[in-house]
């Protein structure tokens, strides 16, 4: 575990999150498809991880893409998959090393954000929300996924292996 700017990183989440993602359900991926492919404008995509969904985005839609992640070892993996894309639409994609909770954007600058299976991992839910509204433009539109606690039998489970999950998955 190390730290950039004092936030947990692990570069064991890194390095099998794209094969957690494949194993994940086909539902996931059908929802990120959405939720990337809604993106218009000038988009920020909070938390992109290894940038999994770069190839969810619908390009026409797209002028320009700014993607934050705190974690620098998702980060680097997010810098290898924007190196394969076209140049076409690698010139429009910026990585940016920033967290949720402070970004590093002046207001009302985006017409797009999007968020998928970000809020559950950071420090400040609230806070991440309001620096969403901040740069986001007035008409802009946030475009969430995000996952829940189940119920029943389940959520014992995930309750019992939560310590062990969130020290692997850096929060």
């Amino acid at each position: 575990m190390g730290t950039s700017s004092s936030r947990p990183t692990h570069r064991w989440f890194a390095a099998s999150y794209d094969l957690l993602a494949k194993i994940d359900s086909k539902r996931h991926e059908e929802l990120r498809r959405y939720v990337a492919g809604s993106a218009r404008g000038h988009v920020l995509e909070i938390g992109c991880g290894t940038a999994l969904n770069l190839e969810f985005y619908d390009w026409t839609k797209v002028d320009r893409l700014d993607a934050s992640e705190p974690d620098p070892f998702m980060l680097r993996r997010a810098d290898q998959r924007v190196a394969s894309l076209p140049p076409e639409i690698r010139d429009r994609v910026s990585t940016h090393n920033a967290a949720a909770e402070s970004l590093p954007f002046p207001d009302a600058t985006f017409d797009t954000v999007v968020s998928t299976l970000v809020l559950c991992s950071v420090s400040e839910p609230n806070l991440a929300i309001a620096e969403i509204r901040r740069v986001l433009k007035p008409a802009g539109d946030l475009q969430l996924m995000e996952h829940v606690r189940a119920n029943g039998i389940l959520a014992a489970v995930q309750g019992a292996i939560q310590p062990v999950w969130g020290w692997f998955g850096a929060g």
